[in-house]
């Protein structure tokens, strides 16, 4: 069985009451519940895990490295902490990174990812199915059985 970490950064707690608008209506429990049953479904196990600390996502992302993959959206520390780029780059685990809103759309400053060049890939954009799409990835599907 195939397993895969969940990892979340700052301010995702707060999902479902943060700025709808931009993250939607979900709260992080719920989109790891769908996460869960969509990795039960492949037969595959996840793992979960939020900080809003640099240093504990810093761990997590060592104690996550050798497990078939990592799914991270790193919020605000994906365009300027290089403690979770050396993480990622330190860890034989592919790394996908993954945004709800899309960051290329937004201010200037999140349109940079200091660690997209160390990750497998990146998803932006699909709401919270960008973990799902990530989890897809990551188990080698290319499409939605």
């Amino acid at each position: 069985m195939k397993r895969v970490t969940v990892i979340n950064g700052p301010n995702l707690n707060l999902l479902g009451t943060r700025e709808p608008e931009k993250y939607g209506n979900e709260t992080l429990d719920e989109i790891n519940g769908r996460i869960q049953a969509e990795a039960s479904r492949l037969e595959a196990e996840c793992q979960f895990f939020q900080s809003n600390s640099e240093g504990e996502l810093v761990s997590a992302i060592q104690r996550a490295g050798v497990v078939g993959g990592i799914i991270l959206n790193a919020g605000a520390y994906t365009h300027y902490s290089i403690a979770i780029r050396d993480a990622i780059a330190a860890v034989p685990s592919p790394v996908v990174e993954v945004h709800i809103s899309n960051v290329h759309a937004r201010e200037e400053f999140r349109r940079v990812s200091v660690i997209a060049p160390v990750c497998a890939g990146v998803i932006a954009g699909f709401g919270s199915y960008g973990y799902i799409l990530a989890l897809y990835a990551l188990l080698g599907r290319g499409r939605h059985e």
